[in-house]
């Protein structure tokens, strides 16, 4: 385990910042990735876990959009007024701060007052990412005195929304092999969700949950009279399985993850052995 998160401490040491250029903002130097470029360009990154946004006019002044909160906590939507100063009064009353929102506002402001512009915004739709791992496990719900560790091996396919880039959703098969000293094996189905808690634009680091799962389970013990039975059984589950996870990118469309996957659950009793499911694999997006 030490080894482990000594692996994982020294990927996230090594990562590179990808298509990021740094400016200097009112005193703050600020690494931004480019979204668009036109009469008005926008900015934008994740600092300290928050989005922040920018435009930058043909003359290279920059301008924060921000939305900050008066003594009564109500928003007072400041990058609308900005907006709308910089695009000769475009409307801006259904305008977010969002990603996506602001990628078609100012998409539509550069078509406008440039007939040679090319659209940059994209309708926001469902993407895919297909990964595969592999790794150890000890069936830390299962019972097994001599706490066993038996490898697994896992194709996923995680689904998610463009402009939604914190939440994801998951299928995934996963395979466990069975030991000579422990005869239990599963093929596992299982649907799930991830909320990533840390989202740069190189690494990521989220938490899981395994909402349902589907297990076919192949078995041998022995019964009171210390007779080998064979068992072969389906179970259908909702059994609320945390775990933890990290991608790092290594490339434009592809990830190395680091996952542990079997952390706890809400339905499902730990079976006295602290939980050993960690695996490794690759993704890439579709």
């Amino acid at each position: 385990m030490k080894k482990t998160l000594l692996i994982v401490l020294l990927c996230f040491a090594f990562q590179a910042n990808y298509s990021q250029e740094s400016y200097t903002i009112d005193g703050e130097t600020l690494e931004l990735k480019t979204e668009i470029e036109g009469k008005l360009d926008l900015l934008w990154n994740i600092i300290d876990g928050e989005y922040r946004y920018f435009v930058r006019t043909e003359n290279g002044t920059i301008t924060e959009l921000k939305n900050t909160k008066d003594s009564n906590k109500n928003y007072l939507e400041e990058y609308k007024t900005t907006l709308s100063s910089l695009t000769n009064g475009m409307s801006t009353d259904q305008l977010k701060l969002t990603t996506y929102s602001l990628k078609k506002f100012i998409d539509k402001y550069n078509a406008s007052v440039d007939s040679s512009y090319a659209t940059m915004a994209t309708e926001g739709k469902v993407q895919f990412r297909l990964g595969f791992s592999a790794g150890i496990t000890n069936h830390p719900f299962v019972r097994n005195p001599d706490n066993v560790k038996v490898p697994q091996i896992a194709a996923e396919l995680e689904i998610y929304e463009a402009e939604l880039p914190r939440h994801s959703g998951f299928l995934q098969a996963k395979h466990t092999f069975d030991a000579e000293d422990f005869n239990y094996s599963t093929n596992e189905f299982s649907l799930g969700y991830r909320y990533r808690i840390i989202n740069k634009p190189c690494f990521s680091i989220y938490g899981q949950v395994k909402l349902a799962t589907v297990n076919f389970i192949s078995s041998t013990f022995e019964d009171e009279n210390n007779i080998q039975v064979s068992s072969n059984e389906a179970a259908f589950d909702v059994p609320l399985i945390f775990g933890i996870g990290s991608d790092i990118k290594i490339g434009k469309n592809s990830f190395i993850t680091l996952i542990y996957g079997e952390l706890f659950a809400i339905i499902f009793d730990n079976q006295g052995n602290f939980s050993t499911d960690i695996a490794i694999g690759y993704k890439f997006n579709l």
